[in-house]
C-alpha cells in the first residue's frame, strides 16, 4: 500500500462551520463600515469637500458613500456638490436607504476691506446661511424650499474661512431645473409667480420682527463697521445685489458714457432737485433701519434673484421650488418681479405683438401677471396695498432695475423693459409722484 504524504485530518463538524463562517462575517462587515466610492468625474475630489461632507453628515447618523461637483463657485471660492450618504448603523444594507444631499462649501479667500466686489459675495453666503438655518423652518410647506440638515461657519486666524451647508436635495421631488437664462413655459411661469407672491406675502406682516442691528449694510459699510468678521448676521437691510448703494461704480461708468440715451434719462439731475431720476428711484425703493421711508408699509422679504436658473418644477411644472437666498433681503416684491419678467418670462406673455415699440404703456399680458401676483400676495399678507400704489412701485422697480442693466450689460427681454421705461419717464403723474414721495420722506 502506497504510503500517505500528508494524514488525514479529521474536523468536527461545529468547528467546520467555525472556519467558514467567521472570515464570511469578516467580509460582510469590512463591506458594511467601508464607505463605497463611485467616482463622477475624472479629477479628483479635494479632500477638504470629502472631510466637510463626512463631518456634516455624521451630525445626522450618515456616511458619505459618493461624491459629485456640480459646480464651482463664482471666482473659485467653493464647490457645490452632490451627496449621497447612506446609514451608519450595519444594520441597515438595502441600497434603498441612500440618501441624496447637496453640499455647498465657500472657501473664500480673506476679505478685502476695499474689494466691494469680493465682499458682497462673502457676505452672501453667510446671508445664505441664515436664511436656511432661521428663516425657511419657519416656512409653510405650500413654499418649498431646501431644508438645511447641517452646516458649519468657521473663521480662521490668517482671515480664510469655511461655510458649508448639507441641504435636501430639491431635485428628488422637482426633477426640471430652470436652465441658464432659459424662458419657462406659461405653466412654470404662474407656478413661480404664486410661489413669489406666496412668500412675498407670508414675509410682509413678518419682517417687523427682525432685528435691525441683524441686518447686513451694503458691503463696504458693512466691513467698516464691523470689521472682517462680523459674525453672525440675518438678512440684508436691503435685498439684491443691483441696488444704487452697492453698484456706484457702474453708475458712474452710466454717468460717463455719453453715447447711450440712458446717460441723459437716468444720470440728469431733476430740475429743481439735486438727485438724477436714477437716485430718486434707488432713495425710493431702500429699505432703512429707522426713519419714513415711502415703502415702509409694502416693505418685505424678497428672494433678491429671481431668474429660472434659481428654481426647481415638477414635471408638469404646476409647482416650483426655488434656491439661492443669496440676496434676500428686505424690499418691495416688485423687485423681483421686474428681473423675473426680464429674464425669464416669455415675451409673448407680456405683449400681444413680438414687435416692440419704442414707448410701450402696460399692455394686457403684463397687466394679468401683475394682477395674479398682487391678488395672492394681498391675499397671504392680509394687508392693504391699493392697485394705483402698486403699479407705481412697479414702475418705479423697472426704471431701477434698468439703470442696473443700462450700466452693467442687458439681457432677457432688453426691447420691451427699454420700452416700458420710456413710457415710464415720459408720465409727468410718475414724475411728481416719485418726487413727492422723496421729498416726503426727507422732511420726516
Amino acid at each position: 500500500m502506497r504510503a500517505r504524504l500528508f494524514p488525514r485530518m479529521t474536523i468536527p463538524l461545529p468547528r467546520l462551520f467555525y472556519y467558514i463562517l467567521i472570515p464570511c462575517i469578516s467580509i460582510v462587515l469590512y463591506k458594511l463600515y467601508t464607505p463605497v466610492e463611485y467616482p463622477t468625474e475624472s479629477t479628483p475630489m479635494p479632500n477638504s469637500v470629502r472631510g466637510v461632507a463626512t463631518t456634516l453628515l455624521a451630525e445626522r447618523g450618515l456616511q458619505l458613500k459618493s461624491l459629485e461637483r456640480v459646480q464651482s463657485l463664482w471666482a473659485g471660492y467653493g464647490e457645490i456638490c452632490r451627496v449621497t450618504a447612506v446609514p451608519i448603523s450595519p444594520l441597515v444594507t438595502s441600497s434603498e436607504a441612500s440618501e441624496s444631499y447637496v453640499l455647498k462649501l465657500v472657501t473664500p479667500p480673506p476679505t478685502k476691506v476695499d474689494d466691494e466686489g469680493h465682499t458682497r459675495k462673502i457676505l452672501s453666503y453667510r446671508v445664505e446661511q441664515y436664511f436656511y438655518t432661521h428663516l425657511a423652518p419657519q416656512m409653510p410647506t405650500s413654499l418649498p424650499v431646501a431644508q438645511c440638515v447641517a452646516s458649519i461657519n468657521k473663521q480662521n486666524p490668517d482671515g480664510t474661512s469655511i461655510t458649508a451647508m448639507l441641504l435636501s436635495d430639491l431635485k428628488q421631488q422637482y426633477p426640471v431645473a430652470g436652465e441658464k437664462r432659459a424662458v419657462l413655459t406659461h405653466t412654470q411661469v404662474f407656478a413661480a409667480l404664486d410661489w413669489l407672491s406666496g412668500f412675498h406675502g407670508f414675509w410682509w406682516p413678518r419682517v417687523d420682527n427682525l432685528t435691525a442691528s441683524s441686518l447686513v449694510l451694503p458691503p463696504l459699510e458693512e466691513v467698516q463697521q464691523e470689521g472682517q468678521d462680523p459674525g453672525e448676521k440675518g438678512v440684508w437691510l436691503n435685498g439684491g445685489y443691483t441696488y444704487l448703494a452697492t453698484r456706484r461704480k457702474e453708475y458712474f461708468s452710466l454717468v460717463e458714457d455719453d453715447d447711450t440715451e440712458w446717460n441723459a434719462l437716468l444720470t440728469s439731475r431733476i430740475e429743481g432737485h439735486e438727485l438724477s431720476t436714477s437716485e430718486m428711484a434707488a432713495a425710493f425703493l431702500a429699505p432703512k433701519v429707522s426713519g419714513n421711508t415711502p415703502i415702509e408699509k409694502y416693505q418685505t422679504l424678497i428672494h433678491g434673484d429671481v431668474k429660472s436658473e434659481n428654481l426647481f418644477t415638477t414635471t408638469s411644472g404646476k409647482n416650483v421650488a426655488f434656491y439661492d437666498f443669496q440676496y434676500t433681503g428686505l424690499g418691495l416684491g416688485v423687485c423681483d418681479l421686474a428681473k423675473y419678467f426680464t429674464c425669464s418670462v416669455p415675451l409673448s406673455m407680456l405683449v400681444s405683438d413680438q414687435h416692440v415699440p419704442e414707448k410701450l404703456s402696460m399692455q394686457t399680458g403684463e397687466e394679468q401677471l401683475l394682477r395674479r401676483y398682487w391678488e395672492r400676495l394681498r391675499e397671504t399678507g392680509k394687508q392693504e396695498y391699493d392697485w394705483a400704489t402698486f403699479v407705481r412701485h412697479w414702475e418705479v422697480a423697472l426704471v431701477d432695475w434698468l439703470r442696473f442693466q443700462a450700466s452693467w450689460g442687458f439681457w432677457g427681454n432688453t426691447e420691451w423693459l427699454e420700452a416700458r421705461v420710456r413710457s415710464v419717464l415720459s408720465d409727468e403723474d410718475w414724475r411728481r409722484f416719485l418726487i413727492s414721495n422723496i421729498s416726503g420722506a426727507s422732511s420726516t
